[in-house]
């Protein structure tokens, strides 16, 4: 049966630091990320920084700092974090981060955020790390408060959490920063989703399993009174592409037996698992490459994947 055909943008995710997916070369990074950006930054819609501060040993970048410096260097595309754990910054600094690159980015600026989930990181860095349903209670607030500071002045907030006393925060942002939610619980963290995100983020898994988050994430939208086609829906999506179908899936070895595995395979093959996440409701993906130096993937994925969803 032939798909229909369905539009997506797509933005790029380039590496901050190890994370077992691409090779980085440490003292060769800076150039690589050059080089991989000045390709990127001319065909994507978006270019997205993750925000962790160490696994263990690795080679790692802080995500706002990485962040401003690509905003600084490539004018074009949006900009994006994905996504920002709430913890690691008080929500009140945030916004007063988040409203400065909004201005001197010309408006560029989409604040993917979440409760965070990593605890040995937590730890390591001093950080608190309270139960899921707290994080989820906090990064509510957080919300709560960042928007109040984008358009209250003085700004006034009282909450379990956090609390603003006559803060002033100028200038405040125009347009507003898009909120781009990263979370999948489906008591909790959809239910802040459906209150407050512009777009929603999760994690690349079988389409039957996303077609249940929507139904959990339609459900709450409806509890709260939100149309549910208010809300974009964003994918992040690991992707191995290579001109050579068996090649693609050499490559991806035992990636494929994961919870939540690479998109793998030549062109075609890759526009059609692509179609069939589109078909769903997602579309914008946020691609990750394997080839961070050679940028074969990429350059492949531009003349021969991008132009069919445009």
């Amino acid at each position: 049966m032939k798909l229909v055909k369905h539009k997506m943008e797509f933005g790029y995710h380039p590496p901050s630091g190890y994370r077992g997916f691409e090779d980085i070369r440490p003292r060769e990074y800076l150039s690589d990320m050059h080089n991989a950006l000045d390709i990127a930054s001319q065909n994507f819609n978006s270019l997205w920084v993750s925000d962790h501060l160490s696994y263990s040993d690795e080679f790692r970048l802080e995500c706002w700092t990485h962040l401003t410096w690509i905003a600084s260097r490539y004018p074009g595309p949006k900009l994006g974090t994905i996504v920002m754990s709430n913890s690691f910054r008080h929500p009140s600094l945030m916004a007063k981060m988040a409203a400065t690159v909004q201005m001197l980015s010309s408006g560029r600026l989409i604040l993917g955020y979440g409760a965070g989930y990593y605890e040995k990181e937590y730890k390591a860095y001093g950080f608190d790390y309270p139960r899921t349903r707290v994080r989820i209670e906090m990064l509510e607030e957080a919300l709560q408060v960042m928007k109040m500071l984008w358009t209250k002045s003085p700004a006034i907030f009282k909450g379990k959490y956090y609390f603003l006393d006559g803060a002033f925060s100028e200038p405040r942002p125009q347009p507003l920063p898009v909120i781009m939610i990263g979370g999948t619980g489906e008591k909790y963290s959809m239910k802040v989703i459906a209150r407050h995100a512009d777009w929603w983020n999760d994690l690349l898994r079988p389409t039957d399993q996303l077609a249940h988050k929507l139904k959990a994430l339609k459900m709450h939208c409806d509890n709260e009174g939100r149309d549910f086609n208010s809300i974009r829906k964003t994918l992040s999506i690991r992707l191995i592409l290579d001109r050579s179908h068996k090649r693609a899936l050499d490559l991806a070895g035992d990636s494929l037996d994961t919870g939540y595995p690479p998109i793998v395979g030549d062109p075609p093959s890759v526009i059609e698992q692509l179609q069939e996440y589109a078909e769903l409701g997602f579309d914008m993906s946020i691609i990750s490459l394997k080839d961070f130096q050679g940028l074969k993937d990429m350059k492949l994925f531009v003349d021969k994947v991008m132009p069919y969803f445009n």
